[in-house]
């Protein structure tokens, strides 16, 4: 499935929640916003193959930007907001980005590092951002409806660079209708159990391979993504008790995190709460060991044999 055959079916869903503000996208607004900004794009001249980029903080528009790029055969490149100037216009000149969108969270290293690497479009969101032409109101007029040459985008993601400079690995882009989900999504899906059903939790960045790639699989599921704007190990307990959290995707610095909560904070929290655990089905069984306990058993051992 896709987001769009959500849009149809379940318009008023959640696609996406920001943990602490609350705001919510639902799948009809979500598919709303993704036109239009197809719309926007190919009347300044995108078109397939052409790439976009992203340098903002886990944002509630963030995803409306991807989807767009995936359905108007794009490529869409996320960048961390905490490389340094010169790193940022590495990606964005090595990338050939014909646009770029930035929040005004991000607003000094966009400036910098676009007009080094001479980004020819630059789109400032939920905020003001100089020299950058406001996302939202550019958008606003453009047709609700789909493009009419839609076609398959995808990532184009970049590495670190703890070995050199950062590498982008530019694989070409798929055939078949924008409702296509990529093989990969599609086991991942199977594998961890994604459904109409699932709350997933993003306590990571979403520039990251993980923060938007797992938001992505939610999406074709019809699932719900909410998003953390900053991890707290804390506030995650209590978001997933709040949306009742299904599936949370972390890397293991987060889970020492969390299971450094003092017992009285994380333990009730053990006790009330049983999220479904990402672990693979075994041939027709599925696993089904509290998520918590599981974890918490695993992790222990791992911090104290260091």
């Amino acid at each position: 499935m896709h987001p769009k055959y959500w849009a149809e079916t379940t318009p008023e869903k959640s696609a996406v929640v920001m943990a602490s503000s609350g705001e919510r996208i639902t799948y009809g607004e979500l598919d709303l916003r993704c036109n239009r900004l197809a719309q926007l794009l190919r009347a300044r001249g995108l078109r397939p193959g052409d790439v976009i980029a992203a340098l903002m903080e886990n944002h509630p528009r963030f995803f409306e930007i991807f989807w767009a790029a995936q359905r108007s055969g794009l490529y869409f490149t996320p960048i961390s907001w905490r490389l340094k100037t010169a790193e940022a216009a590495y990606i964005l000149e090595n990338s050939g980005a014909a646009a770029l969108f930035s929040t005004p969270h991000c607003a000094d290293l966009a400036a910098a590092a676009a007009e080094l690497a001479h980004v020819p479009m630059r789109f400032s969101v939920g905020g003001n951002i100089t020299g950058y032409e406001p996302y939202e109101e550019a958008a606003a007029p453009m047709p609700a409806s789909p493009i009419e040459d839609e076609s398959l985008g995808r990532d184009l993601l970049y590495s670190s660079g703890t070995t050199g400079r950062p590498k982008g690995i530019r694989n070409a882009l798929p055939d078949g209708k924008v409702s296509t989900i990529p093989p990969v999504m599609a086991f991942m899906s199977g594998l961890y159990g994604f459904d109409q059903t699932t709350v997933f939790l993003t306590p990571t960045p979403v520039y990251h391979a993980s923060g938007l790639r797992y938001g992505m699989v939610a999406g074709h599921a019809g699932g719900t993504n909410v998003v953390m704007e900053q991890f707290d190990a804390e506030r995650a307990l209590a978001i997933i008790e709040e949306f009742r959290v299904t599936h949370l995707g972390a890397v293991p610095t987060l889970f020492v995190r969390l299971l450094k909560l003092p017992m009285e904070i994380r333990g009730p929290a053990i006790r009330r709460r049983r999220v479904k655990p990402t672990l693979p089905r075994v041939g027709a069984r599925s696993a089904t060991s509290d998520f918590w306990t599981a974890t918490a058993i695993f992790i222990s051992r791992i911090v104290n044999r260091t």
